[in-house]
């Protein structure tokens, strides 16, 4: 998949491979940005209300205003011109040109956004637990900032030892969440995932999962877990937009039966729902 898959909109413009970001920008010298992904399926995005409303938390939390969304609408409507049957979708906003610092200019924000075909996610995968952890009292814990670069060093990582994810624990060493999807687990028959109080990114798979889940009569709540569980838990499964629900056949070293029943029937649950266009 090349450079010429990926359609890119900036400010304003359909700029695609051609340069068009300062090097100025805030989000390019400090990280000063926050940013959603999304799916998309049959040219449609995916929960996109959900996506912008975190945008929104996201941005507040960094003392950003809110997202303009008309002018995020243009923007996405500009990348899905061209069809795209299965994909990702991804917007950003930063806060603009700034100094070579932390401060912030009263300039407006930059808007970003990008869309590109995707394959789906394979029915099962392994994760890795990495010797690095989440601040859950970080400043930024729980936002969906541009700051990455922790989970790019997670990521590698992972994917040097066979895996597609890397597992985190907090500072209190309990189960918090991967570099880019939630965490479920499946123990003595209940499905359970880390509360957001660990640290653990607001995740609109996960919040959907939870909610579909029980609407399905599944047994399924949040619960703080130690880092631990993963040596024990019955399943494992992992969500994020693009994932959906995915069994996790592996924890390093460790293998399970996979899927499981309990992660086939939450599998189950959030697909029906999806196709009845809930959100």
């Amino acid at each position: 998949m090349g450079d010429t898959d990926v359609r890119v909109w900036v400010d304003g413009e359909r700029v695609d491979a051609k340069p068009s970001v300062s090097a100025l920008d805030h989000g390019v010298t400090v990280g000063d940005g926050v940013f959603e992904t999304c799916k998309v399926v049959d040219g449609q995005v995916f929960a996109l209300g959900r996506h912008h409303d975190r945008l929104d938390r996201s941005l507040h939390g960094l003392g950003l205003p809110s997202a303009d969304r008309d002018r995020l609408a243009e923007g996405i409507e500009a990348v899905l011109a061209e069809p795209l049957d299965f994909g990702r979708l991804r917007y950003t906003v930063t806060g603009g040109i700034g100094p070579l610092g932390s401060d912030r200019n009263d300039v407006p924000m930059t808007y970003v956004v990008s869309a590109m075909p995707v394959p789906r996610a394979a029915a099962t995968t392994k994760v890795v637990v990495v010797p690095w952890t989440r601040n859950e009292r970080s400043a930024v814990a729980g936002l969906k900032t541009t700051s990455y670069a922790e989970n790019v060093v997670a990521l590698a990582k992972a994917k040097s030892e066979g895996g597609t994810e890397a597992i985190f624990g907090n500072n209190r060493d309990e189960l918090c969440e991967g570099t880019g999807s939630n965490i479920f687990v499946v123990v003595d028959g209940e499905i359970l995932t880390p509360p957001l109080e660990s640290g653990a990114l607001a995740g609109i798979t996960r919040a959907l999962v939870l909610e579909w889940c029980a609407d399905a009569g599944l047994p399924i709540r949040e619960q703080t877990l130690p880092l631990s569980v993963l040596d024990t838990a019955d399943e494992v499964f992992i969500t994020s937009s693009t994932r959906d629900v995915q069994a996790v056949h592996a924890v390093g070293d460790r293998t399970l039966d996979a899927p499981g029943p309990l992660t086939l029937r939450a599998a189950e649950a959030f697909a029906q729902a999806s196709a009845e266009g809930r959100d």
